[in-house]
């Protein structure tokens, strides 16, 4: 019998039909860790910056470049794998399935958060540490629940201390539709314990949790869901040079797992 819900999807007896293999082949020499951005920005800061060139692609409807940049110092010194991620769950999680197939380990995700207490002010960094499953991408990698756990949270927030950046620790809200976050379902999720509300935390934690494949994920504020109305606050007008500081601190992190 066919699944009714999307809370029966999870199939563990039979083998996926089309798997990333078929479309992704193994890249000789591919850098172990890859940093994955939302933004787009954050990418082109670095790619500028750095002058980097492309050495590989994935395509989602257009061909997405690969870049390597230079982590680590001495001994440590290698390259990560960086490349812009398509929003949302669904897509992001292809992204990561195809990155694997051609041959990283570990990935470092960041990118912007509307948050749920608006004392949470914009650019502030958040590690998320359990992620509430309102998306559909995660129960088709891992048994129904409502919860997503990111294991990696608390090397995160080793790392942070150890460069000295200001962060808070919470749960996130992961839903697919960015337009119907109504205000009864931001004040549930607030009950919940939930600060702050993305778009593909939960998805990538399942996608990790199913192929053995850690993701270090890291977040900042950006508009905030808490009050009478929406306020967008940098939403759409984060600087240069702040995506270039969050790409760095991303590349941090991948030089330290």
């Amino acid at each position: 019998m066919l699944p009714v819900s999307i809370i029966d999807a999870y199939d563990s007896s039979t083998e996926a039909v089309l798997q990333p293999g078929d479309i992704a082949a193994a890249v000789p020499g591919f850098p172990e860790v890859a940093v994955a951005a939302f933004q787009l920005g954050a990418v082109d800061a670095l790619v500028t910056a750095r002058n980097l060139a492309a050495i590989d692609e994935f395509r989602v409807g257009r061909p997405v470049p690969i870049y390597a940049a230079g982590i680590g110092d001495g001994a440590a010194a290698r390259d990560a794998a960086v490349y812009w991620t398509p929003l949302g769950g669904p897509l992001a999680a292809v992204a990561m399935e195809e990155i694997i197939a051609k041959g990283a380990r570990k990935f470092v995700f960041f990118g912007s958060c509307g948050v749920l207490d608006s004392a949470l002010e914009a650019g502030h960094f958040i590690v998320p540490t359990y992620a509430y499953r309102d998306e559909g991408t995660s129960y088709h990698y891992v048994p129904a629940g409502d919860w997503m756990r990111v294991e990696t949270a608390g090397r995160v927030e080793e790392i942070f201390r150890e460069l000295g950046v200001n962060f808070v620790s919470g749960r996130v809200w992961t839903t697919d539709a960015l337009y119907r976050e109504t205000r009864g379902r931001a004040r549930k999720r607030r009950e919940d314990g939930c600060i702050a509300v993305d778009m593909e935390c939960a998805s990538l934690a399942a996608v990790s949790a199913h192929r053995g494949v850690p993701v270090y994920h890291f977040l900042y504020a950006e508009d905030s869901l808490d009050g009478q109305e929406w306020d967008r606050r940098t939403m759409g007008s984060v600087a240069s040079d702040a995506h270039g500081r969050y790409m760095d601190l991303a590349l941090e992190i991948a030089a330290r797992v």
